[in-house]
């Protein structure tokens, strides 16, 4: 159970004024009592039950205003319902060291087998967009049942220079709630105030992003604001490190990956296309410079990035252990998250023990 406005929560805090109030009000009836030593008397003679009759519509009455304080806080339950429609977004890092040869024939092609073998894989009313980023994201082919036109997409990756991992998760986003009307659009100010309100917490849209890099983010959105972004929308990115510890030199990307990435990959440039889209103009992502290009992966970070969005991290050193990574995603597992309110039940026992409250007090202590 997960609450939608807990603020409402801290009224739980004159409770107990209001039972410090009653304490006082007994004693201070107490002590009027001892003038009456003959009154005094009989009271003490009264049989314990005389006691709990005494406070139980007490006690029934606070219970009732703490479920109703309860209710103000407007308490959701949210259920977890399998389905069997969702959308997948591939983001993948083209940035130039995914040309290394650590891995062969080099990581992006290793990359581009292992994401052909899981998109045949998939069952039929699964959508998959892909999304390639080096020094920013573009997606270059919307989420899509058509195997081809995911193929097609796939071996049209060209590289560029930079690794904008931020850029790659906020662009999946955007394409998820093109197909999701559930899921909110990115916001690129989080400073506007304009943010959607967060999902309950363990509520999740069935989406999810498998995000595969080989470096560390050295330009765009910070990744952990980005993957924030992702938490609060319920969509789970699934991370994935691909490479190995010594890495290579430094990469000489053959001819087929070379792009033409306006202004070295910074954003504002003109023209700025992922490579090609069907029916489209070639290779026109990826590019040329070396600038800004490391060495390593930054786990911690990817870690992070799955922890807070309720994914998993996988780390890759070969192109064998890519496909069994890419095999043992939870995709069949995906579900959906229904949040259902229930301030009504917290009403209604409310409303209930008030009512048992007046009914005891006027049954056991009638008025004169």
């Amino acid at each position: 159970m997960d609450l939608l406005w807990p603020g409402f929560l801290a009224l739980l805090g004159l409770i107990p004024l209001i039972v410090a109030i009653y304490i006082w009000m007994l004693r201070r009836r107490r002590r009027f009592a001892v003038r009456y030593s003959s009154l005094a008397l009989v009271r003490e003679a009264l049989p314990d039950r005389s006691r709990w009759r005494r406070h139980l519509p007490f006690a029934l009455f606070v219970a009732a205003l703490a479920s109703l304080v309860i209710a103000l806080g407007r308490p959701v339950s949210i259920v977890s319902v399998p389905t069997d429609q969702t959308t997948i977004i591939l983001a993948i890092d083209v940035s130039r060291s995914m040309c290394s040869t650590d891995i062969q024939p080099s990581r992006i092609e290793a990359a581009e087998a292992a994401a052909l073998s899981f998109i045949q894989r998939q069952g039929a009313r699964t959508q998959i967009g892909i999304v390639a980023f080096s020094g920013f994201a573009e997606l270059i082919q919307p989420p899509t049942t058509d195997p081809e036109a995911l193929q097609s997409a796939i071996e049209s990756l060209a590289t560029g220079s930079r690794t904008a991992i931020g850029s790659g998760l906020l662009k999946g986003l955007d394409a998820i709630a093109e197909i999701d009307p559930n899921v909110a659009p990115s916001v690129t100010d989080t400073s506007s105030g304009i943010e959607p309100t967060p999902v309950p917490k363990g509520a999740y849209a069935p989406d999810i992003i498998i995000l595969l890099t080989d470096g560390v983010s050295n330009t765009g959105p910070a990744p952990l604001d980005a993957a924030q972004q992702a938490v609060d929308r319920g969509v789970r990115v699934y991370t994935i490190g691909f490479g190995t510890a010594n890495g290579s030199n430094f990469p000489n990307c053959s001819q087929q990956f070379v792009g033409n990435e306006p202004f070295g990959g910074q954003p504002g440039g003109g023209g700025r296309q992922f490579g090609g889209q069907p029916g489209g103009g070639g290779r026109q992502f990826g590019g040329g410079g070396g600038g800004g290009f490391r060495r390593g992966i930054d786990e911690a970070t990817l870690k992070q990035i799955a922890d807070m969005t309720g994914g998993a991290y996988y780390p890759a050193s070969s192109a064998g252990e890519l496909q069994n990574v890419f095999q043992n995603l939870p995709t069949y597992l995906i579900t959906k998250h229904e949040t259902t309110e229930i301030s009504f039940v917290f009403t209604a026992i409310g409303a209930l023990l008030a009512a048992l409250a007046i009914a005891l007090s006027l049954l056991w202590h009638p008025l004169p």
